[in-house]
């Protein structure tokens, strides 16, 4: 087995224990972008008092670690070191931050690779800042962002280990990536945040619930009316059905694709509570409309009006991944794509079934008390989005969808 496949092992192993930091352990953590390489060390401030003999506060602040603040970045660049093809490279620091969790209270110090304009295939980083200071410290780099290589926000997979018994000088490999490996990571980004969206999958549901039937207008609009078998009609033919519905859901993804560009290269802003509101709002609207219709053409305006504020919401996701704006166009498409590709398997999924039952006597009242149950969920959200409370329902909601994927295998 060689060392490679040892160190994955090992960092397999150790993923879930490195997210949520350690004792007498350190971290460096590189953002690989397309016209240089930043990174962020953290430190705690024991083991920046044992290593470098100081005396600052366990609890460090922006106040109290000023007077520390240079001797602990010359430390670092003392014992950390960056080389390119035997040139090297010094870190240029920019700022700082803290954090204090259970493991202690860390310093974050920011900082940018001077002069590296292009990436390369491998780069040495050297680093015995605490050996034989601290004996059971480990140190470990970590890539937290490589778009090339479909990482995103990586806070625990390590790339190397520094610890005692390690090379205090180890090679970091930046050749295992391409366009189309950062392409298709956003394609499973996509796909990803369409299921674990219950607002977007529920607006899903509101469209497709009508989807096997059509209906004559009735002389008054009480449920009565609304839900008399005279007044619904089953669809006859499984294939126009299926592909008007697959149009809905194509005209939504072109809606959010235009807004989620805009929101990306930051033509167009909204506050997120509002975005959020109205995607809220839109679940609601659209299962009134199954009960009493208020536009013309039905779904595909609802599809295509409501998807400009999907897409808003979509760039908030982005930002919570980590993504930096690099190759925005690629990422744009790659994350429609896979927003497509998971609601036509939604789609794919949910269609037959409801297509199977749709004459017997269960689906009329399906269509229209489940149309119900989705308007009381999305008034919740809107009230819990708009004014930032926490509503009961949510929590219920959200538990009851943990347990059926874990049911159905897709957690």
């Amino acid at each position: 087995m060689t060392r490679k496949q040892l160190l994955l092992i090992f960092s397999l192993f150790t993923c879930l224990i490195l997210s949520a930091h350690k004792a007498n352990q350190s971290y460096l953590y590189l953002d690989i972008l397309q016209e240089g390489i930043q990174g962020t060390f953290q430190i705690t401030s024991k083991d920046m008092n044992t290593a470098m003999g100081l005396n600052m506060p366990e609890e460090i602040t922006e106040q109290n670690f000023e007077p520390y603040k240079q001797r602990v970045i010359d430390y670092l660049n003392r014992t950390t070191s960056f080389s390119i093809g035997g040139q090297i490279i010094k870190p240029n620091f920019t700022d700082l931050k803290f954090m204090d969790i259970k493991a202690g209270s860390f310093a974050m110090l920011n900082f940018i690779l001077s002069n590296v304009n292009e990436i390369p295939d491998e780069m040495d980083i050297g680093f015995e800042g605490f050996f034989p200071s601290i004996e059971d410290h480990q140190s470990f780099v970590i890539v937290r962002y490589n778009w090339k290589a479909g990482i995103h926000d990586n806070e625990g997979l390590p790339s190397l280990v520094f610890d005692p018994s390690t090379d205090t000088v180890q090679t970091l490999d930046l050749t295992d990536g391409s366009i189309w490996t950062g392409f298709v990571a956003m394609v499973k980004s996509g796909m990803w945040h369409i299921w674990i969206g219950l607002d977007h999958i529920l607006f899903l549901l509101a469209l497709l619930l009508p989807s096997v039937m059509y209906r004559r207008t009735p002389e008054d609009w009480s449920l009565e009316a609304t839900m008399k078998a005279s007044n619904w009609y089953p669809v006859e033919s499984f294939k126009p059905a299926f592909f008007y519905v697959l149009k809905i859901v194509t005209l939504f993804t072109i809606a959010h694709s235009i807004t989620l560009s805009l929101a990306s290269f930051q033509l167009v802003n909204l506050p997120s509570w509002l975005v959020e509101s109205v995607i809220a709002g839109s679940i609601g609207l659209a299962a009134f409309h199954n009960i009493r219709p208020f536009l013309k053409r039905e779904a595909l305006v609802i599809a295509f009006g409501f998807g400009l504020f999907h897409g808003f919401g979509f760039a908030s996701v982005l930002g919570e991944v980590g993504i930096q704006g690099e190759y925005l166009g690629y990422t744009i498409l790659g994350f429609n794509i896979g927003v497509e590709l998971c609601q036509i398997m939604i789609i794919a999924v949910l269609f037959p079934i409801l297509y199977a039952i749709r004459k017997t006597k269960i689906y009329r009242p399906l269509l229209i008390y489940g149309s119900i149950f989705l308007i009381l969920i999305a008034l919740n959200w809107v009230v819990e989005r708009s004014f930032d409370v926490d509503m009961p329902l949510d929590n219920y909601m959200d538990k009851a969808f943990r347990k059926f994927k874990a049911l159905t295998g897709l957690a």
